[in-house]
């Protein structure tokens, strides 16, 4: 959560408990560990007293912050987020930072499986002027990556992983960048209400082992990949052998990283 400043000292000097201090005990009822921080951002994004109740109203009921505010933090960009859409992880940051690292003079940029195109978003401002595209099997995900993509000059598609792009970008792709759900389907039930009830299952089900959609994706990469483009997926620890297996089978070169600081998995694959 990001450091904010402490309260005023006029804050607690009425005799009823100010909005802020009915945030932060309502919040901090409803579980949430950061209560306070987020007692901050909320009073901050609400305009009016009705406003401010509803925000708090559906964060006690479960619902993800992001979606909440309607805003995430991410690669130090402000990302749009709506409801019923993924909302973008801290630690893919680290999937971003390894792009840029393996190829900064990029400048055909894909990013699959987009959700809110924050990924996308996040290497077209590292990068520079790139011609980006991204795509999403779900609606509400391509409307909300719209928002984000589209002022970074950028394309969002529908459909399914490659079906959704343009033919013309085979062969042209110097950064494929592919947050492919990766929870196996028995271990969905186990995530925190706030993504398994609010967040759309096709972004989180990867299958049995979950890597049912890294499989396709890794099959396919190599006929849009650039000569010397890379394929980048985020993975699970204990799934990393197999990821890397599958990278290998499709004839790309495969490395392994890891962020220790952020519990961070990336595969990338050179053509």
């Amino acid at each position: 959560m990001p450091v904010l400043p402490p309260p005023s000292a006029s804050s607690s000097s009425s005799a009823f408990p100010p909005p802020r201090a009915g945030v932060v005990a309502a919040l901090r009822a409803a579980g949430c560990v950061f209560a306070e921080e987020e007692a901050e951002l909320i009073l901050a994004g609400a305009r009016t007293p009705r406003e401010l109740a509803a925000l708090v109203d559906r964060r006690v009921a479960g619902f993800p912050l992001e979606q909440v505010l309607g805003w995430a933090g991410f690669h130090g960009l402000r990302i749009a987020v709506e409801p019923g859409v993924f909302v973008p992880r801290r630690r893919t940051e680290f999937m971003v930072d390894q792009a840029v690292a393996r190829f900064p003079g990029a400048s055909v940029v894909v990013d699959l499986c987009c959700g809110s195109g924050a990924v996308g978003v996040a290497l077209a401002a590292a990068l520079g002027p790139v011609e980006l595209h991204a795509a999403d099997i779900d609606p509400a995900a391509v409307r909300c990556a719209r928002r984000n993509v589209v002022p970074r000059g950028g394309t969002v598609h529908e459909g399914d992983l490659f079906d959704a792009l343009p033919g013309s970008l085979r062969g042209r792709v110097d950064i494929l960048a592919a947050n492919v759900p990766y929870v196996p389907t028995e271990e969905v039930g186990l995530l925190p209400p706030e993504a398994r009830d609010h967040e759309p299952l096709v972004a989180l089900d990867g299958g049995a082992d979950g890597l049912d959609v890294l499989r396709r994706v890794t099959a396919e990469a190599p006929d849009w990949l650039a000569p010397g483009g890379c394929l980048l997926v985020e993975t699970g620890e204990r799934q990393a052998p197999q990821a890397l297996a599958a990278f290998t089978r499709a004839g790309l070169t495969a490395h392994f990283a890891v962020s220790e600081d952020l519990c961070a998995n990336v595969v990338t694959g050179i053509k």
